[in-house]
């Protein structure tokens, strides 16, 4: 443990692992303690990028836990690893050398000033029943830019793989265009850039960099609505583009009438195809820690992914970090990843994580929220005291346990999977509209989950 003690370290990564949360990434098994004199623990990162990302995010995280781990009062100092700056200065070098804009080769994520993650490419996406309209339509954009759907809208909740699918496109068209010109950014880089571009009065500049691209793609184009000049600017970007047929492609956390911005844009937004992803059903949920895991060479067993499935039911960034955590505990304790320490490492309750939840747990409680009879669930009634509450059920089969939909459907009267999509679908627009039908929700799934 150079200078740390193995204890002592583990100690400090079990406080992390238990207040992370979110901020749990799976790079973190590579973190290393070097030296803890004087009051300060330094760790070495991977790289630069990691070491800017614990820097920024996870510092005060880190500073805790050694803190209650030594009890003393101790600073924390994170370092990246020499052969990842030298690699970094190397690659660099490279890319100055080998793609000045001369020498006609062929224009790469580098060349054209992309950045993007190498991870997120579509053979590292998991597509399923939540997420199939978005992941066809991105892989169709980024076959053929400017001619399946433009523009594209994709949107749901945070941490469900909308700037995945967005950068995936990018590294599609680097593959079907011969010399691309791509410009993948955030919105609030793109408002940004146009405040500095009028404040230096180069807004001719700014023009030309946004109008004359191949593919224009900005993630979480909600943040425009408290920027009236930037919406403006967008709107005379997006008309050029359009009728360019240059491909657009935009991702919010919002469907486009929610988004707050100016009608015109909205209705723009619908004249391509909008593709909504939803939250990922139990077997979507296994699929993901299957390819997750396998990316990251870590084994685990079918008891104990099913586990980790049926405890995180959120989106796939939580997923992540339940990998993160159980991988990252796993090390600096030297045990096997099983089902107890999947406990553990995710705070599970032991009696919770090991029941099986069934479509039965799901209608007792509906049953009892709504005071309806379990034999007009599974009836051909349709009145709204009746379908509201059966839709919900067929809301939590899915989400909640591994039937298909074909099961659930079966399930409640016969009735087939076209069906449970649409009460999925309904439900979804409720939640996102009524708080308080959401906050319903949360409480029948967590009765449900408790076996209440």
């Amino acid at each position: 443990m150079a200078g740390v003690d193995r204890a002592l370290w583990q100690k400090i990564v079990q406080d992390v692992i238990a207040q992370g949360g979110n901020f749990i990434r799976p790079w973190f098994t590579q973190l290393q303690p070097l030296s803890l004199e004087h009051g300060l623990l330094e760790i070495e990162t991977p790289g630069p990028e990691e070491n800017a990302y614990c820097v920024k995010y996870v510092s005060r995280l880190f500073t805790e836990a050694a803190q209650h781990a030594t009890g003393r009062l101790v600073g924390v100092c994170f370092l990246p690893q020499a052969a990842a700056r030298s690699q970094e200065e190397a690659e660099l070098s490279r890319v100055v050398n080998e793609f000045l804009p001369e020498t006609g080769e062929k224009a790469t994520e580098e060349s054209a000033g992309v950045r993007l993650s190498e991870d997120y490419t579509f053979d590292n996406f998991v597509a399923g029943p939540c997420n199939r309209l978005a992941h066809a339509a991105c892989l169709a954009v980024g076959d053929s830019p400017g001619k399946a759907y433009n523009p594209l809208f994709v949107h749901g909740p945070s941490g469900l793989g909308k700037t995945h699918l967005l950068q995936a496109a990018c590294h599609r068209v680097f593959d079907s265009l011969e010399t691309p010109n791509v410009e993948y950014l955030s919105c609030e880089t793109f408002v940004n850039h146009f405040i500095e571009s009028v404040g230096r009065g180069e807004l001719h500049d700014f023009r030309y960099r946004y109008r004359h691209v191949d593919v224009l793609v900005i993630d979480d184009i909600q943040f425009l609505a408290d920027h009236e000049q930037s919406q403006e600017e967008f709107f005379h970007t997006f008309n050029t583009l359009y009728q360019d047929k240059k491909q657009i492609i935009l991702s919010s956390d919002r469907s486009p009438g929610d988004t707050l911005l100016e009608e015109r844009l909205i209705s723009r937004f619908n004249w391509g195809l909008v593709a909504r992803i939803d939250r990922p059903c139990y077997e979507t949920r296994v699929a993901i820690l299957r390819k997750k895991a396998k990316q990251r060479n870590i084994d685990l067993s079918e008891d104990v992914t099913c586990l980790i499935a049926a405890t995180i039911d959120s989106n796939t960034r939580e997923l992540e970090g339940a990998i993160a955590k159980v991988a990252m505990l796993a090390q600096v304790t030297d045990r096997p990843i099983d089902q107890i320490l999947v406990q553990e490492a995710l705070g599970c309750n032991t009696e919770f994580t090991r029941r099986e939840i069934s479509i039965d747990d799901i209608m007792n409680a509906v049953t009892r929220r709504f005071d309806v009879r379990l034999i007009d669930l599974q009836s051909k009634k349709r009145t709204r005291s009746i379908a509201l509450p059966r839709q919900i059920c067929m809301y939590l089969a899915r989400s909640l346990t591994r039937h298909s939909l074909e099961e659930i459907g079966g399930y409640f009267g016969g009735r087939d999977h076209t069906t449970v999509l649409h009460a999925k679908k309904t439900i979804e627009a409720l939640r996102q509209k009524d708080p308080q039908f959401q906050a319903t929700l949360e409480k029948l799934a967590e009765t449900v989950k408790a076996g209440q």
